[in-house]
């Protein structure tokens, strides 16, 4: 049995995600322990026990210590299989993370997969659904994998309530993903969302407006409202170049002007322009469980993070091979 320490590094619940994820693709039992040591409250949230549970489903595994404020899971894998899974988080915990754990395992069946899951898809810490689809997936797709994402209803802090249907043809046989060079900036799209409550006050507008007084290279601009549950507000944005994609997400807080929060996401994505790398630093670490299946790839990325650095600790325990970091350009190759 794989004995991982959940205190590794950043420490957060991306080495439990990442942990489950390879334990039911290769058939390896694990053990983590010390889960979320360092947060303000250790242990399993709601979000990292759906995802364990579901994977457990996915692959008609065993979990044994799975509940919320566990340090301490053990994890037994079965066969893997896809259908149609539903996954109600139960609060507004992130649906894009707990996608991090679910995706690699059904891309591994023999049949199509459908995932309909509830809870937060514009939420702090974690990329919104918009960052998902339009920079996530885009690597993913040309790495060989057919995902299809629709957001049916989106759910800020604190009720969550989101809806996302994801689909999931098998993808047995990924592609090799070397990047190194960006070629040529094509535009910048970015989309501004906001509970419809905020819509007097032309909170998506004035973002997208901040926005483009620091970045205003062509692209489409997308201000919109939509129904949610709780008042919430977020501004996403990414550069298609002809190599590659970089993005950034902030998402607003009470109290923050919508000029602020447009701004912040402007001089994010600037930052990542600025470092010359063909990922950004949240796509980063995000990449490599692909990576690591494919066996090899070379990627430079804006910054080598803790996230990056303890991914890639998880992996090399569950997959036969090695990452090396030469400035910023990370490789991966079979041992």
């Amino acid at each position: 049995m794989i004995k991982v320490d959940g205190s590794h590094l950043e420490g957060g619940g991306q080495i439990l995600r990442t942990s489950v994820a390879l334990s039911a693709i290769t058939g390896k039992p694990f053990k983590i322990y010390n889960i979320r040591k360092g947060r303000p409250r250790p242990g399993l949230k709601p979000q990292h026990l759906k995802a364990i549970e579901t994977v457990a489903k996915i692959c008609n595994g065993k979990v044994k210590g799975g509940k919320i404020g566990s340090t301490e899971v053990e994890f037994s894998p079965g066969k893997v299989n896809g259908g149609k899974f539903d996954v109600d988080i139960g609060t507004a915990g992130s649906i894009t993370l707990l996608l991090h754990a679910l995706i690699p395992p059904v891309i591994h069946t023999k049949k199509k997969t459908e995932i309909n899951l509830i809870g937060g898809t514009n939420v702090l810490w974690s990329p919104t659904t918009d960052f998902f689809r339009h920079v996530f997936c885009n690597f993913i797709d040309r790495m060989g994998v057919n995902i299809r994402v629709d957001v049916r209803k989106h759910g800020f802090y604190p009720r969550g309530g989101g809806k996302v249907r994801v689909r999931i043809q098998p993808s047995p046989n990924l592609k090799e993903l070397e990047l190194t060079k960006r070629g040529k900036l094509n535009r910048i799209d970015i989309w501004s969302i906001s509970s419809r409550d905020l819509k007097e006050k032309k909170v998506s507008e004035r973002q997208l407006k901040a926005f483009r007084e620091i970045l205003n290279e062509k692209g489409h601009e997308h201000a919109v409202y939509v129904d949610a549950l709780s008042t919430g507000t977020s501004i996403h944005a990414h550069v298609h170049y002809s190599n590659t994609k970089l993005g950034a997400d902030v998402l607003g807080e009470k109290g923050k002007p919508a000029e602020e929060i447009g701004r912040e996401c402007a001089l994010l994505l600037k930052s990542q322009m600025d470092s010359g790398a063909c990922l950004d630093r949240w796509m980063a670490d995000q990449i490599l469980p692909y990576m690591a299946l494919t066996g090899s790839g070379k990627i430079s990325v804006s910054e080598i993070t803790d996230h990056c650095k303890s991914n890639m600790w998880v992996i090399e325990k569950f997959l036969p091979v090695k990452f090396e970091i030469n400035e910023n350009v990370i490789s991966c190759k079979t041992i």
